[in-house]
């Protein structure tokens, strides 16, 4: 028997494998320049996850379409500003309406000191129950004054409490909660606290001494901000960040 024998089917010899494909038994080496394909199982070392995206660092913005990775939050989005001074003028109209329940205060007492001036008009201006009237008149009239003064500072105090202590330990004000915005520290995505909330809250207040240009500029100031992450000039001295929370 002949193992050259054609009709021998134990002797014929395996036809060589087509060019280019690869053969039995051992794998071929992969032609140069081309990178072997992984197998199942395991990524690679340096490899991404099938279907996962890559990790990155907090503040890093991600390809400017409105999200930002902040450490503690994960991938947050950042607002507009249509939203952020729509929350602004929330704020603005609820602080209007305590000033003026306040001065409404003050200013009935003055006109009242004002009403008990008048009521000396009708006497005697040189007797002695005038000079009283006038007295007790113009006694009258520096208490409302010191009311008024002090009505007047009670609300600075009430603004100074409502924006600062609201965004220190909840992260935002009735207006931010209506909108659905807060504000994180930029590097934990804890709320500011009292330090990074009085930052955030002095800031445009010295600005307002300006005839209120200086406050204006720093609520608009995120409209500068380069790096897009609309940051303020008071969210970078205080280290904060707006997101969005719905």
């Amino acid at each position: 028997m002949s193992f050259g024998d054609p009709n021998n089917p134990y002797g014929q010899q395996q036809p060589p494998a087509p060019q280019g494909q690869p053969g039995y038994g051992y794998p071929q080496q992969a032609p140069q320049g081309v990178p072997p394909q992984g197998g199942y199982g395991y990524p690679q070392q340096g490899q991404q996850p099938y279907g996962g995206v890559p990790p990155q660092a907090p503040g890093t913005i991600q390809a400017n379409n409105g999200y930002i990775n902040v450490a503690g939050l994960g991938t947050v989005q950042l607002p507009t500003m249509g939203r952020r001074l729509g929350a602004r003028l929330i704020d603005g109209v609820a602080i209007g309406i305590l000033y003026a329940i306040f001065s409404a205060i003050g200013l009935a007492g003055v006109f009242g000191a004002s009403k008990s001036i008048d009521d000396c008009s009708g006497m005697d201006p040189l007797s002695p129950a005038y000079s009283s009237c006038l007295d007790d008149a113009n006694a009258a009239a520096g208490g409302i004054v010191m009311t008024f003064l002090g009505i007047m500072l009670l609300f600075f105090l009430v603004t100074l409490l409502y924006e600062w202590l609201m965004i220190a330990f909840a992260g935002a004000t009735l207006g931010k909660m209506a909108l659905g915005l807060k504000v994180v520290k930029e590097n934990t995505g804890q709320n500011p606290g009292l330090g990074g909330g009085f930052i955030r809250w002095i800031i445009p207040i010295v600005g307002a001494f300006l005839c209120y240009i200086g406050a204006v500029l720093v609520y608009l100031s995120p409209f500068f901000d380069n790096s897009g992450k609309l940051q303020g000039w008071h969210d970078r001295a205080a280290g904060t960040i707006v997101v969005k929370t719905k």
